[in-house]
């Protein structure tokens, strides 16, 4: 569908349209008495989201990120969908699963009674998807833009045969200075550090970065914040039906080493995603859904 023929059968004048963005990819530009937000169909990817009363946007985007097809985009927030990080299979499959690099559909564009901006976008199983992972599915995605951000991802079941799934909402985040960035609410909490060859350990204190780090925390709080003294704000990360949550910074070595990266970036963002990952796998019975939000509010 065309960019003409989408702003005539979804625009909303004055609040949401769409536009060609990077790559030529369509992307929806929203700007309503709360908020700004860039989402990409291409992915069902959330690139900015920026308050009225904010200088800087909540989300990072790299400027070296990919925009094509076939590659996932570094920024936003990215879907890892049914599966978190490797092939669970060891089939040689992409890391992440496969909706992050697919083209989504677009199922509704509304306003809410309190003036909000809603995007529901879904994805369905194709021949394609089911030659990586055959099963039936109906994918939805709703993002609510209003005075915080809101992401729920709805998986269908619409086969017979229950599935097993991990996902996460993988945002980035933009802040300051890494260095003075703290993520609170994981004092006390067990994680696999995946720097260390994912052993189990228990997180002391609030968690700073002086290093790399890549751990997914088990068995977390509902509300997660990212203190970032920097930029004087506190970043709310607030989950329903996850219990796992991965917290990432690749550090200088990686990010140099990583093309939609640039070398410095690592300073201006932190990971904080909310999933179902590690040992909270998620089975869907046939017929069955399951839905996971993650909601981002500033302070």
């Amino acid at each position: 569908m065309n960019i003409e023929q989408l702003n005539a059968d979804y625009g909303i004048t004055n609040k949401a349209k769409f536009v060609e963005g990077k790559g030529g990819l369509t992307v929806i530009e929203i700007n309503n008495e709360y908020a700004q937000a860039v989402i990409s169909l291409y992915a069902g990817q959330v690139l900015s989201f920026k308050p009225v009363t904010q200088t800087q946007d909540m989300m990072f985007l790299s400027d070296q990120a990919y925009f094509q097809e076939g590659k996932a985009m570094k920024g936003g927030s990215p879907v890892c969908w049914p599966w978190f990080g490797p092939d669970p299979e060891d089939q040689g499959r992409s890391s992440h699963g496969f909706v992050r690099n697919r083209m989504w559909s677009m199922r509704s564009l509304t306003s809410t009674q309190d003036g909000s901006t809603q995007v529901i976008m879904g994805l369905v199983d194709t021949p394609e998807t089911r030659a990586i992972w055959d099963y039936s599915f109906d994918l939805a995605l709703v993002i609510t833009v209003g005075s915080s951000l809101t992401i729920e991802l709805i998986t269908h079941n619409t086969g017979d045969t229950a599935f097993k799934i991990t996902q996460a909402l993988h945002s980035y985040f933009k802040i300051g200075d890494i260095t003075k960035v703290k993520v609170l609410g994981l004092d006390g909490k067990s994680y696999l550090d995946k720097v260390d060859h994912g052993k189990q350990k228990t997180q002391t204190g609030t968690v700073t970065f002086t290093q790399e780090c890549d751990r997914i925390y088990l068995d977390v709080p509902s509300e997660l914040v990212i203190d970032d003294s920097a930029i004087n704000r506190k970043i709310k990360v607030r989950a329903t039906n996850s219990k796992t949550a991965i917290v990432w910074n690749p550090w200088s070595q990686i990010s140099a080493n990583m093309a939609d990266l640039a070398d410095l970036d690592y300073q201006n963002f932190v990971c904080v995603e909310t999933a179902n990952a590690a040992n909270e796998i998620i089975e869907v019975p046939g017929g069955g859904e399951y839905k996971i939000t993650a909601n981002y509010s500033l302070s």
